[in-house]
């Protein structure tokens, strides 16, 4: 038995973009998504009533999904064919993002890196890390965990000049897991 998930974060729709591009949704049918995970930062609830058209969406909010309190939890832990993949946005929680967010005003970007130790202290139980925040796909292992981020769809990260839309794909075969950047 094999497993395929379809995964995204950080499409802002329609905040940042109108919606999502349609070369994402033949993706996710082409492939035969078994499932859908979203990483937060959707911005509407529509996005997951479109995406449940393809296949059941396990989603969180982002810092931007203010709409959706109460809808939605911060985090998720799931497991599919026994492995446990734990979603979190990356942000941190509010009262980490709040000060983040001056110290970007005053210092500007923090590094990359910063956002994936930050998912991958919320949830280290699990055996994969799936998060978002920063439009800046990861696909690595570290210290046993799947450090997975799709990337964003709708608006790459600008301080990564020329890095392409992109969406990602987990991997499920006989327990073991494997992650893919696809760039859209």
């Amino acid at each position: 038995m094999s497993t395929t998930l379809g995964v995204l974060a950080d499409t802002h729709i329609p905040d940042r973009a109108k919606k999502l591009p349609q070369s994402v949704l033949d993706l996710f049918a082409d492939r035969n998504v078994d499932a859908i995970l979203h990483a937060g930062d959707l911005s509407t609830y529509r996005l997951i009533e479109k995406l449940e058209e393809i296949a059941p969406v396990y989603a969180i909010r982002g810092n931007a999904d203010l709409l959706l309190v109460g809808r939605l939890p911060w985090m998720r832990r799931l497991t599919f064919e026994g492995v446990t993949i734990g979603m979190a946005h990356g942000h941190g929680g509010w009262l980490k993002y709040i000060p983040n967010k001056f110290d970007y005003i005053l210092n500007g970007p923090r590094k990359f890196s910063y956002y994936e130790e930050t998912a991958k202290n919320q949830l280290p139980d699990t055996k994969v890390v799936v998060f978002g925040h920063n439009h800046v796909p990861s696909n690595y292992w570290w210290d046993g965990q799947l450090i997975f981020n799709p990337g964003s769809p709708t608006k790459p990260n600008i301080v990564v000049p020329g890095l392409p839309p992109s969406v990602g794909f987990l991997h499920i075969e006989n327990r073991n897991v494997s992650g893919q950047i696809v760039f859209i």
